[in-house]
């Protein structure tokens, strides 16, 4: 029985650099994301210096990169409801076997940053397969307001979890920390 190989690959990324990834760490969007239809490799990459942020990398132009937040970060008891079209091409039989991210927009001010609930991204993390949903729940906002819910997680009780506790599943990848200095 031989065992699978995962192949190393360097991707290009504005934010971080050349990154070196593992092929099996890609994660496919067939649909790509709502306004990058093209794109469809991208990769969860950890931020070295900020604990709450991670980045959704695309493998395929290094300027496109969003800021996501588990939703568990900033609202309790995030739970949806995916519709039969949502988890059939993800290959699911329940919204509780993935693993869920919001995009979050962060503006000059970033006591205005949001996050779009409306529209998770939903990853199947047996088969790295991904897509962004589309919720049909109105209750559920485009631009949730999420300053105050992260300072108050975060800033006025430290001893929550940070997101490196929260993504038990692995999904983030560690990026070491540039050194800022190449003579060090």
């Amino acid at each position: 029985m031989t065992i699978p190989v995962s192949t190393q690959i360097n991707i290009l990324t504005s934010r971080f650099g050349q990154v070196a990834i593992e092929e099996s760490d890609m994660v496919l969007f067939n649909d790509g994301l709502l306004g990058f239809k093209e794109l469809k490799k991208f990769v969860f990459l950890d931020d070295p210096t900020d604990d709450i942020f991670a980045w959704l990398q695309s493998c395929e132009s290094p300027e496109i990169a969003f800021p996501i937040l588990e939703p568990e970060l900033f609202q309790d008891n995030f739970k949806v409801e995916l519709a039969k079209s949502d988890l059939e091409p993800l290959k699911l039989q329940s919204a509780m076997d993935a693993k869920f991210f919001c995009v979050v927009t962060i503006p000059e001010d970033p006591t205005l940053m949001t996050a779009n609930l409306k529209a998770p991204l939903v990853v199947n993390l047996k088969t790295k397969c991904a897509r962004q949903c589309v919720l049909q729940d109105n209750s559920l906002a485009i631009r949730e307001p999420i300053f105050l819910k992260l300072q108050q997680r975060f800033v006025q009780n430290p001893a929550r979890r940070t997101k490196d506790e929260i993504s038990k599943a692995g999904v983030l990848i560690p990026i070491p920390r540039r050194n800022p200095d190449p003579q060090i």
